[in-house]
């Protein structure tokens, strides 16, 4: 089938195709089960960011759940390139990509000569970054809540693989969207600890020093990872331990990292205003200065020129 100039192309099983050729049979184990891990960058500027850490995490997660992807990480990050450099032309020279890796355990034997399929899933796609919807973030902060669902324990499957089981934060933020459709949200541990929400980590200042749950707990985030070393270089204190919720009412500022928002400033958890409503602080304000010439685009002002007139 031809490709039409306006029309994105994604990697599939060997081959660089249209999206909408992207077929994936219905017993696959990744979708059967959530029995697949993937990992997600995005650009900055059309270049990828820290291609080479998001896929030495993919690797880790794919060796955590034993799969292999009948491909090496050079591989991997050549087809990526690929698919980036041929989707490019469709965006506007101030828009960027998600750029995700997938990959599952394929199917099992007995489907195998059904579905003439054998070996893994392995899927590299970009999306563009929802820009518009998330606009309005940097310039009001987030309003975090936090569920009484609780982050499934690591004893019970890490939260350090990124695997395509995503239930467990699911069912968190369907509980807060429910209460408020604008909010994020943040689980606590099995412990009553902060932990994590979909795709973001959660970080608290209190006297000029920053602090993150701890890696064991949670996934750990290529732009939680930045930020720390962003600390450390501008000479602000930076701890990874254990925080509840009443570190976070008497934090200074608070705000979440993720891939696609990179450092977002929050306005509140539980309704509770943080410094006073301020939005972004001016350690959070340092940090993401700090980010934006690390990776020499202003993604902040990207965002924000989205927002209406």
């Amino acid at each position: 089938m031809t490709t039409k100039a306006s029309e994105r192309v994604a990697y599939h099983n060997g081959r660089i195709v249209p999206e909408r050729e992207v077929r994936v049979p219905f017993r696959d184990r990744g979708f059967k089960y959530g029995d697949a891990v993937f990992d997600t960058t995005r650009t900055f500027g059309h270049r990828i960011f820290k291609l080479e850490a998001h896929l030495d995490r993919l690797f880790r997660s794919l060796r955590y759940l034993r799969i292999d992807p009948g491909l090496s990480a050079a591989e991997l990050r050549r087809i990526t390139e690929e698919v980036v450099a041929r989707n490019l032309p469709l965006l506007e020279p101030d828009e960027d990509y998600w750029v995700t890796q997938r990959v599952s355990r394929g199917l099992d034997p007995s489907d195998r000569d059904v579905f003439d399929q054998d070996g893994p899933t392995v899927i590299v796609e970009c999306l563009p970054l929802p820009l518009r919807e998330r606009a309005s973030l940097y310039r009001d902060g987030l309003r975090v809540v936090v569920p009484s669902v609780r982050r499934a324990a690591p004893d019970v499957l890490s939260p350090r693989a990124k695997t395509n089981n995503y239930l467990n934060v699911i069912a968190g933020d369907l509980e807060v969207k429910a209460l408020d459709p604008g909010a994020w949200a943040i689980l606590l541990d099995a412990r009553g600890n902060l932990a994590e929400g979909i795709g973001s980590n959660i970080f608290v200042v209190r006297d000029g020093r920053v602090a993150t749950p701890r890696e064991q707990l949670v996934l750990p985030g290529i732009s939680r990872e930045t930020v720390i070393e962003l600390a450390r270089e501008t000479g602000i204190p930076a701890e990874e331990r254990d925080l509840d919720l009443f570190d976070a009412y008497n934090a200074d500022e608070a705000f979440l990292t993720s891939t696609s928002l990179c450092i977002c400033p929050v306005r509140s958890i539980n309704g509770v205003e943080v410094g006073g409503g301020r939005v972004p602080g001016p350690v959070t304000r340092r940090l993401t200065e700090a980010y934006c010439r690390l990776v020499d685009y202003d993604f902040v002002a990207q965002y924000l020129k989205r927002l209406p007139a």
